[in-house]
């Protein structure tokens, strides 16, 4: 059995990372913290630091946000992700 991470679930989510988690999920205009973020929760700077790069990478250069996002999805898909 592949080793698994336990995410940081957003009812259990509190200071700093309740923070980010509300801020991530108004910027994506989501209603849930993707899987991906709760990985690295367990670290407040990380997530800080991984949510940070995250939106470089989707706000800035020349390629449109709703490209990187049609990207970002089948990517996810292809890899079998979990939202």
């Amino acid at each position: 059995m592949p080793p698994t991470i336990k995410l940081v679930a957003e009812r259990a989510a509190t200071g700093r990372v309740r923070e980010i988690y509300d801020e991530i999920k108004t910027v994506l205009g989501t209603t849930f913290v993707p899987v991906n973020f709760r990985a690295v929760a367990h670290n407040p700077d990380h997530l800080e630091a991984y949510w940070r790069q995250y939106k470089a990478i989707m706000e800035g250069g020349s390629v449109a946000k709703p490209i990187k996002e049609i990207i970002a999805m089948i990517v996810s898909a292809l890899n079998n992700c979990a939202a």
